[in-house]
């Protein structure tokens, strides 16, 4: 029985390191190739040159793109995907404009849409945005900053709130736009 407690406690601690193994990261991350094609993967280069907002009008697209919505957590409501994954703000970005690229964004995949992004239940549209990626791809934004999954949460769960890591805190975010703090 105590070897039963022993590994669920190596488990458990595992599982809480893993959000955060990587705080010596440097402020700016090197250039890596993409991770991959898909919208969930966030790679790219490490540049963070301006890039065209579409904030007032959404994704511009005229089609519909990722569902953010709102659910329960223990942080209270904070926002989810349409696949009930958590999202997060990382507090070092105080505009639309993404730092988080290479294995950087690995770990915390942003939240990529190829339509307009689309508000349901208490997210509000009015805060939904997109801006575009060193790579092409389309990040969502809420409130005017960038939005990013942490890629080990599971669906439903935000396990990685408050997390020091790539020069700044990963957080959760308020239907309203602020970071739970």
């Amino acid at each position: 029985m105590s070897r039963l407690i022993a590994t669920v406690a190596i488990v458990g601690s595992l599982a809480l390191v893993a959000c955060g193994e990587d705080d010596e990261a440097p402020e700016a991350q090197a250039p890596a190739a993409e991770a991959s094609a898909s919208p969930e993967a966030g790679g790219g280069d490490a540049t963070t040159a301006e890039k065209p907002s579409k904030q007032d009008r959404g994704g511009g697209s005229g089609k519909p793109g990722i569902t953010i919505a709102t659910g329960d957590s223990q942080f209270g409501q904070i926002l989810f995907d349409g696949s009930d994954r958590g999202i997060y703000f990382f507090d070092k970005e105080t505009s639309e404009t993404s730092e988080c690229y290479g294995a950087c964004a690995e770990a915390w995949p942003p939240v990529l849409t190829e339509g307009d992004p689309q508000a349901e239940g208490g997210a509000e549209a009015k805060l939904l945005g997109t801006t575009e990626r060193d790579d092409g791809s389309t990040q969502v934004t809420y409130a005017g900053r960038p939005l990013y999954y942490y890629v080990n949460d599971p669906p439903g769960e935000a396990l990685c709130h408050n997390v020091e890591e790539f020069g700044g805190l990963w957080l959760v975010v308020e239907p309203g736009g602020e970071a739970v703090g």
